[in-house]
C-alpha cells in the first residue's frame, strides 16, 4: 500500500474518562461484530446495478477508470478495446514520486495484482508490493499477499518486509509529546506467514509463523527532558519476537480491493517464544472486525465500519512490537497522525467511513471518515488513556475497474494541530 504523510504532530490536549469510555468503545466493538453475525449470510459482495449482478469485480462497460482516460483524451492514436469482464490475472502498476515526513521525497513503485474468478462467491487475491527509496537513504521493500485458493478452501497469508529505517520517535502512551526531538534508526524485517484452511462456509482456521527482528537499533534523541520512553523501556540495539500464530477468520467480503458489501473478522493469537528465538515469551492477540453496508441497490453509496484490538500481555514486548498508529499490515490505523505518533501495550481502535461516487462511471468517488483510537498507559498499563479522534474526507480515482481497485487520497486531521494527506493504493480498509 501507498502510504505517504504529510504530518504536523504537536501535543495531545483531548481527555479521557478511563474506564467509562474504554467501557463505551468495547460495547460498540461487541455491538458492532453481534450486527455483523446476524446479517453477513444475507450479504455477500453482489448487488443489483441496473437490473444486472456485479460481482466482486465490475462487468459493465459503462465503467471506466485511468485508462480509458489516458486513450480517450491522451493517447488517441492508441485505444483500448471495448471490453468486457474477463476472469484472471488484473495487473495494476505505477511509478511513484512522493514526500513524506518520514522518508523525505521517495521514488518507488506500486503495483496490485488482482487475481478474479467468474464465480460470485470465490473471493479475490491480491498481492501488493509498494518498494521505495526515500531522500534519507531509507529502503522499504513490503511484499503484502491475500492468496484464496479454488472454492475459497485455503488462505495463504504473507506480510515480507524489509526496511533499513529511520523514524520519528514520540515515546510512549497517549501523553507522548509532540514536538519531541528524537529519531530511532534501525534494520526491520518481517516474516508473517500463514495458512488457513475453510472449515465451514466463510469460516478458516490456521496456523503460522511470525518473526519480527530490529537490529543495529539507535537512538538520536537531542531532547530527551521531553521524550525518553525508549531509553527507559530498553537498552538493547537488537530485539527478536519470534512465535506461532493461530488464526480464526470469517469472512464474506469478496474483495478486499474495494469491499461493496459484507463482514470480515479476523482473531491471531501469538505466543513469542524463547525457544523460538525471542528475546523473552510474551503474546499478542490482534482481533480485527470490518463490516460494509451497502446504502443504496446501485451500491454508489456505503457506509464502512472498523474495530481493531490489538492487545500485548504476558511479558514486556519489544518496544518497536507494541501496537502503534501506522503499524497494522497495511499502515492505514490511524488516519490524521504520522506513522508512530502514538505507541503503547494495548490499543483499541475505531473507524466509520462513508462512501460515495462522485461520477455514475466510478471513475471518481469520495469519503468522509472518522476514527478514534486509545493506548494503555504508560508506565501504569492497566488503565487505558484519552481518546484520540481523528476524521477527515478524501477522493478516490479508479485506478483498475476490472479489480476495482481505487488510488485514496485522504485528507485527515486530529488532536493537537495533527494533520495530513495521505495516499493508498486500495481502499483504506
Amino acid at each position: 500500500m501507498i502510504k505517504i504523510y504529510f504530518c504536523s504532530p504537536k501535543k495531545v490536549e483531548c481527555g479521557l474518562q478511563n474506564r467509562w469510555f474504554l467501557f463505551r468503545l468495547l460495547l460498540i466493538s461487541f455491538g458492532l461484530i453481534a450486527y455483523s453475525s446476524a446479517t453477513s449470510v444475507a450479504q455477500t459482495d453482489s448487488v443489483q446495478v441496473a437490473g444486472h449482478e456485479q460481482t466482486n469485480v465490475s462487468s459493465r462497460d459503462s465503467l471506466a477508470d485511468v485508462w480509458d482516460v489516458y486513450y480517450r483524451y491522451i493517447n488517441r492514436k492508441g485505444h483500448r478495446r471495448t471490453e468486457h469482464y474477463k476472469p484472471g490475472l488484473h495487473t495494476t502498476i505505477f511509478p511513484e514520486l512522493a514526500y513524506a515526513l518520514q522518508t523525505g521525497v521517495a521514488i518507488g513503485l506500486n503495483a496490485n495484482l488482482s487475481f478474479t474468478s467468474a464465480n460470485p462467491e470465490q473471493n479475490v487475491s491480491t498481492i501488493i508490493s509498494t518498494p521505495q527509496y526515500t531522500q534519507y537513504q531509507q529502503v522499504i521493500i513490503p511484499v503484502v499477499v491475500n492468496f484464496w485458493t479454488k472454492e475459497n478452501r485455503y488462505n495463504i497469508v504473507t506480510d515480507w518486509r524489509y526496511y533499513d529505517y529511520s523514524a520519528d520517535n514520540f515515546g510512549l502512551g497517549d501523553e507522548s509529546p509532540g514536538n519531541a526531538d528524537d529519531r530511532l534508526t534501525y534494520y526491520y524485517l518481517r516474516f508473517h506467514q500463514s495458512v488457513l484452511r475453510q472449515v465451514a462456509p466463510n469460516l478458516s482456521v490456521g496456523l503460522g509463523y511470525a518473526l519480527d527482528y530490529h537490529w543495529h537499533i539507535q537512538d538520536v534523541n537531542n531532547t530527551p527532558q521531553l521524550n525518553n520512553d525508549f531509553g527507559q523501556y530498553t537498552s538493547t540495539d537488537h530485539t527478536t519476537s519470534s512465535g506461532p500464530t493461530f488464526s480464526v477468520q470469517y469472512t464474506n467480503r469478496r474483495n478486499p480491493n474495494n469491499p461493496q458489501s459484507g463482514f470480515f473478522g479476523n482473531v491471531v493469537v501469538r505466543p513469542n517464544l524463547r525457544w523460538l528465538g525471542s528475546d523473552q515469551n510474551w503474546q499478542s492477540v490482534i482481533a480485527d472486525f470490518r463490516k460494509y453496508i451497502p446504502l443504496s441497490s446501485t451500491g454508489q453509496h456505503i457506509l464502512a465500519f472498523w474495530n481493531m484490538n490489538w492487545l500485548s500481555f504476558g511479558g514486556q514486548a519489544p518496544y518497536l512490537d507494541l501496537p502503534s498508529s501506522g503499524w497494522d499490515t497495511y499502515s492505514n490505523l490511524g488516519r490524521g497522525y504520522v506513522q508512530g505518533r502514538f505507541r503503547g501495550r494495548n490499543l483499541v481502535y475505531l473507524e466509520a467511513e462513508y462512501r460515495t461516487q462522485l461520477l455514475s462511471n466510478g471513475l471518481l468517488g469520495a469519503v468522509v471518515f472518522t476514527n478514534m483510537q486509545t493506548y494503555s498507559n504508560y508506565p501504569d498499563t492497566s488503565h487505558f488513556g484519552r481518546l484520540l479522534p481523528g476524521g477527515g474526507v478524501g477522493l478516490r480515482v479508479k485506478m483498475n475497474k476490472h479489480s476495482n481497485l481505487n488510488l485514496a487520497i485522504d485528507y485527515g486531521f486530529g488532536v493537537g494541530g495533527a494533520q495530513g494527506f495521505f495516499f493508498n493504493f486500495g481502499e483504506v480498509f
